[in-house]
Formats: structure tokens, sequence, C-alpha cells
């Protein structure tokens, strides 16, 4: 019975000793799990989240460029789009051969993105997606959603495009955006701490993302491209996307606008009214220094750079004899021709060289030395001074002008017009053309210069080279009596440090005296484009200049048996036609000037053509205040303040 009792007592207390380390142990497990699921718990969850969440970049929306009255000018649009994640496809060619057979896709594209998809896969990405094909119409983007899923690897989805509504209307102004290049890179990055230079790469990596490659969208870079951020992506263990978490604290910062002072609707009125001819047009606030106009024609479409242009296609552009690619109101150099008669004629009376009523007699030519200069009116103009020089266009009494100022003089005076000098204002491709004189010709070419170049000098040929910009700036500042210029493309935006100001004195009375010239020329019998003056408004006039430029010397043969024109003779050797105007004429609020290349006559062709610009400008007021702040502060194109 004892023993018994000996044996209860001993399983007892064994029962006890297992039962006390159970509790110990399940007391352990229950204060683990208190710690991992409550002490603990945000810890953990995110450690967690961070296993299958996934921070991808997203690229920040561009921001849009505006005309003065907030017409998108550049701006965004949605556009269907196909891409192909190789990780998803076995097959790329039978991918890409199956995608081909429902949309258009280029040859040369298929053997390129079969290379992409190979070497995405080497790389170890083969989880990023690969655009197949951009821009696809209502009809390709709805047969492509329809067989999406039955071809592995295929997503069809919207994305935002930059979009350039006006086409080919602002093309040299805004340039265009393309995928970044290695060159592009390096100039973005110059400067740059490397972590920054290695996160502004990845940036431009990113299929979405795009740069200015020229024009404003280069200027303005900085401002208009924002900020980046992150997309929230729920991926499974292989690193597959499946779902997307909004997050607004990861959201990228879209960039700024920019508004040009450009009146849209003249840009484009005025590009009508060139037709088919080939040339430039800039308009002018008289008062505040706004370009309202920079038209060159023709153009090219800056949509078609977008998303990459094929080479067949650039090389049509590039090889176009008619050159759609060169940006002639700031970048094309031209003989002024006769327009520059007025910046002679005050040259010659700052310099007290002439006099105003100085006479010159003119019977058709100009003897000096053992060579003639002709004039362009065959029997001459008879005795000629300043105001009838400017109003008849006399070369006769410019030759001589030109021979007693003197090339210095001249030159000096046309630097204080703006010319020689490169107004970038925020484009690419601005070139300042050339002003020569004797110190120019002794450093370029190593030789004097001679007196008979000065008489080439005073009518507008010879060496000298201007831009259509400068030709309106001349204008302008002929309009203002004198008055100092600042001319400006950006109204809101980055300012262009390059632009100085037109503010070398100029005597009010002289610019009296170019004006009443002007006013000659197209409101008093005798003027070379006395029908242009009426702007068909019911009484404003407009007063201004005629030019033609030779692109060809023309000999004493052609002389004497009558110089060819018009279409008796090869385009590309007929004579450019300009002509300089403002209007109205006895209150100034607009100034222009146009080139027709290969126009013929000033009068005949270029004289018409800005009259019509003009009449536009003033019927619809284009002058009128912008959309955007008159009094904003101006800042540096790399500050990211408004103006």
């Amino acid at each position: 019975m004892t023993q018994d009792r000996s044996i209860e007592d001993d399983f007892t207390r064994r029962m006890l000793i297992a039962a006390g380390a159970g509790g110990v142990v399940w007391a352990g497990l229950v204060a683990r799990l208190f710690q991992l699921q409550v002490v603990e718990r945000e810890k953990y969850e995110a450690a967690a989240e961070d296993n299958h969440i996934k921070l991808a970049l997203a690229p920040p929306q561009r921001g849009s460029i505006l005309d003065r009255f907030g017409k998108p000018l550049a701006s965004h649009r949605r556009a269907g789009r196909v891409s192909i994640i190789p990780e998803q496809t076995r097959d790329a060619a039978d991918t890409l051969a199956r995608i081909a057979a429902l949309i258009d896709v280029p040859d040369e594209r298929l053997a390129r993105l079969t290379r992409e998809i190979s070497t995405s896969r080497r790389r170890n990405a083969a989880f990023v997606p690969i655009i197949v094909a951009h821009e696809l119409t209502y009809e390709d983007f709805a047969r492509m959603n329809v067989h999406a899923a039955e071809i592995p690897g295929v997503q069809v989805e919207m994305a935002s495009t930059r979009s350039y509504p006006r086409g080919r209307d602002f093309a040299h102004v805004l340039g265009y955006v393309a995928r970044a290049s290695q060159d592009d890179l390096h100039r973005l990055s110059n400067g740059m701490p490397a972590d920054e230079a290695k996160r502004l790469e990845n940036l431009f990596r990113h299929p979405d993302m795009r740069t200015g490659r020229q024009g404003m969208e280069r200027f303005a870079e900085e401002w208009l491209r924002g900020k980046p951020g992150f997309r929230k992506l729920v991926t499974n263990a292989a690193g597959r996307v499946i779902e997307e978490i909004p997050d607004d604290k990861f959201a990228p910062v879209p960039g700024k606008d920019v508004y040009v002072t450009i009146d849209s609707e003249l840009q484009r009125a005025a590009i009508e009214r060139f037709g088919d001819e080939s040339g430039a047009a800039v308009v002018l606030d008289v008062e505040t220094g706004d370009v309202l106009a920079m038209v060159s024609t023709p153009a090219f479409d800056p949509n078609d750079f977008v998303n990459g242009i094929s080479g067949a296609d650039y090389a049509l552009l590039r090889d176009n004899p008619r050159s759609p690619l060169y940006p002639r109101a700031h970048g094309g150099v031209y003989p002024p021709g006769s327009t520059f008669k007025m910046v002679v004629a005050t040259a010659a009376l700052e310099s007290g060289a002439v006099k105003p009523t100085d006479r010159v007699h003119c019977n058709g030519y100009y003897r000096f030395g053992n060579r003639t200069w002709h004039c362009w009116k065959k029997g001459g103009h008879g005795s000629v001074d300043m105001h009838n020089g400017i109003k008849g266009s006399c070369d006769v009494y410019f030759y001589e002008t030109a021979r007693r100022t003197g090339v210095e003089a001249i030159a000096a005076t046309a630097r204080k017009f703006g010319f020689g000098e490169a107004w970038t204002l925020g484009m690419t491709g601005a070139r300042g053309g050339l002003v020569p004189d004797s110190a120019w010709k002794q450093r370029v070419m190593g030789e004097q210069w001679y007196e008979g170049e000065t008489l080439n000098f005073g009518i507008g040929q010879g060496q000298l080279g201007v831009t259509p910009l400068q030709l309106a700036l001349m204008t302008a500042r002929i309009a203002s009596e004198g008055h100092s210029y600042k001319p400006r493309l950006v109204g809101l935006g980055p300012k262009s440090d390059e632009d100085g100001v037109l503010d070398a004195p100029l005597d009010a009375e002289i610019m009296k005296r170019m004006k009443a010239g002007m006013y000659g020329v197209t409101s008093e019998a005798g003027g070379t484009a006395y029908r242009s003056g009426d702007l068909g408004l019911g009484g404003p006039r407009l007063a201004g200049k005629t030019g033609t430029a030779q692109v060809r010397r023309i000999t004493m043969a052609e002389r004497d048996k009558g110089v060819r024109k018009g279409l008796n003779i090869e385009r590309e050797l007929r004579d450019h036609a300009l002509f300089v105007a403002y209007a109205p004429s006895d209150d100034p609020k607009y100034a222009i000037a146009v080139v027709v290349e290969h126009g013929e006559g000033g009068s005949s062709t270029a004289a018409p053509l800005a009259r019509d610009i003009l009449h536009f400008a003033l019927k619809n007021d284009s002058r009128r205040k912008p959309a955007y702040s008159q009094t904003a502060s101006v800042a540096p194109a790399t500050a990211g303040e408004p103006t």
C-alpha cells in the first residue's frame, strides 16, 4: 500500500514538473507572439510591405507652353500605345509578328525591338516594358485591346505624350522634345555632383521622359521639366507588378508653364499669307518690345520628333531645297538691300558728313575709280536730297552718302540698331549676321578695306548680313524715335541672360527724319511702295521701306540686253524681296520686317504681305493685355521663379 502511494506521489510530482515546464514554454510562445503581433507590429508590417511593394520612378508631366492669351502651343494629350514585357513572352519574334499583323510596325523597328528584348533579358531587366508602338489610332487601339489577352506579355494602355496642336506654325520658336541622347545627358548634368547626375540619368532613361532639343523647349528645360516622383507598385515574388497603390506623397511635381509673347492667331494669319513662298516675318510691339509674331516658313512638324523620327523622314526634311529645318526669322542671314538705307542716312547725319538738304544728282549710274555702280532706276532720279533718296530708294544718292560717311561710322550706327548681335530670346539657332568694317576684314581676310566696298555697304549689299529679327528691331527703334528697346519672347517663364537692351543713343530728330522718309515711301508720289500705305481700316496708314537683295552679280552684257526677272530666271537666282514697316504711321504700335526668298521685288511681293499682316494685327489688337501678369518678376533660367 505504502509502495503504491509512493509511486502515485512520484507520478504526480513528475506531472507537475512537466506541466510547469509546458506552462513556461507556452508562456514564452504567447509572450513572443504578443511581442511580434502587438509590440513590434508596425516594424514587421513595414518589413512585410517592403517585401512586396516596389517604388517605381514616375516622371513628371512637362509644363505647357502657351501663347500670350493662354492658347496652348505645346501641351499633352492621351494616346494609345503597345508595350511588351520580355519576361512574359517566350518567343519575342513570334509576339512581335502577331502585333505587326494587327497594327503597322515598320520592319526596321521590329528588328530593333528584337535586339532590345534580347538585351533586356541579358541585363536582368526583363520585367521592364519595351514600347512597340506609340500614337495608336482609335481603331488600332481597339483592335489591340481585343487581342492583347491572346498574346502573352503584351500591354495596351493610354499614355501622356507631348503634343504641338499648332504643328508647323511654331516649330522654330518652340523646337521639340525627344528622348535624351548621351550628349543630352552630358549637357544636362554638366557641373552636377555624381549622385545627382546619376539620378538625372535614371530619370531620362524612363520610356516616358523627354528633353527639349531646340527652341523654347530646350531653353526652358529646367522650368518645364518638373520633379520626378514614384509609383507604389505591388509585386509578387518574381517581381511582377500586380497592382498600383495611389499615394499622393510620392506623386511627381509637374513642370511649370511658359507663356510666350506671341499672338498665335497673328502667327497663323501671317503663315497663311505667305502661302507657298519661303521666307520670314517678325512683328514687334513698338512700346513693350514683345515679339508678337515670329514666322519662318516652310517649317517642320515638331510632333514628328516626339517619339523619334525615322532616318528616311529626317532625310526628306534635311534635303528639301526649301530648307524647312532652317530658322529663318532669327537665324536666316540675308543682305538687307535698301532697307538698310535708313541706317546709312542716320550715320551720315550723326557724323555730320551729310546734311538733310544736300543733293546728289542721279542719272542712273555712279562712277568711282575705274568701275561703274548702277542705280535700280535705269534713267536715274535726277537731283535728290535725303528725304527723296529714302522715298525713291535712290542707289546713287546712297553710294555718295556712304562714301562721304565712311565704313566705320556706318558700322557703328548699325550696331546701335541691333545688327551684329544674335538675339536668342529663348530660342536656339539665333545668328548675329555680320556688320563688316576695316578691322574685321584685316582680321579675317588679312586685307585692307577698299572705298569701293563702302559703296556696296551703303545700299545694304556686299559682306553685310542681317536677320529678319534684326530688321524688325531697327524698325521699332526708328518708330519709337530712338527710345531704349528690350525685345522679349518669354512673357512668363525663365529669362534669357544672353540678350541685352538696345539703348545706344539715337537722336530723336534724326529718327523723325527717317520716319518721314519711310512715310514718303508708302504715302507720297514717287515712293517705291506708294500703293501699300493704305491698311484698309478706314484711316490708319503704314510707313515702310522696300528692299531688294541681289543673290547674284548682274553682268554688263545682261544689263545691255535687259536684266532677266520673274519667271524668266531660275528661282534660286531671283532676288530676295524685303520690306520693313511700322503702323499706324502717326502713332506707331507695331513694327514688322518681311523677307520673301527669291520674291524679286520688295514693293510687289513683300510690301503687300507686310501690309496684310499689319492689317490683321491692328484689327484684332494683337498687343492687347496678355493672360500673364505684366508685373511679375524676372528670374534666371535656372532658378524656377516666374517672370
